[in-house]
């Protein structure tokens, strides 16, 4: 895997473990700001769904992770390529069902570490 891809596939890991924190740990605190289309009364109703999420990120962060230790480079970049592909659907649908924001903040960096590792 190439350094860009590496520093992208990185980036998209931190990006998920964030989202861990955010949805596991934060959910009624700064899920609340950065989810600000939700009315302030569902963060507590929707505490155990976000942290199933939060959870499900966790291992997006784990998959990335892992391809980036991996010392074998078709298998490094073969598992890159699947949990990236797993970010984008994920974005898409977030965007689609719940926030567009999610496109740019999820889908996209998940979509330049993909081209960053099938270009270079």
């Amino acid at each position: 895997m190439n350094l860009i891809a590496k520093i992208l596939v990185a980036f998209v890991a931190i990006e998920h473990l964030y989202i861990l924190w955010l949805e596991m740990f934060a959910w009624t605190t700064a899920g609340r700001r950065t989810f600000k289309s939700m009315s302030a009364d569902m963060f507590e109703k929707t505490k155990s769904l976000a942290a199933n999420q939060g959870l499900y990120n966790g291992f997006l962060s784990a998959g990335l992770t892992w391809s980036l230790i991996i010392t074998d480079k078709v298998w490094s970049e073969n598992v890159a390529i699947f949990f990236l592909g797993c970010v984008i659907v994920a974005g898409l649908y977030g965007a689609a069902t719940v926030q567009r924001s999610i496109l740019l903040v999820q889908a996209l960096p998940a979509a330049l570490a993909l081209a960053a590792l099938l270009i270079f």
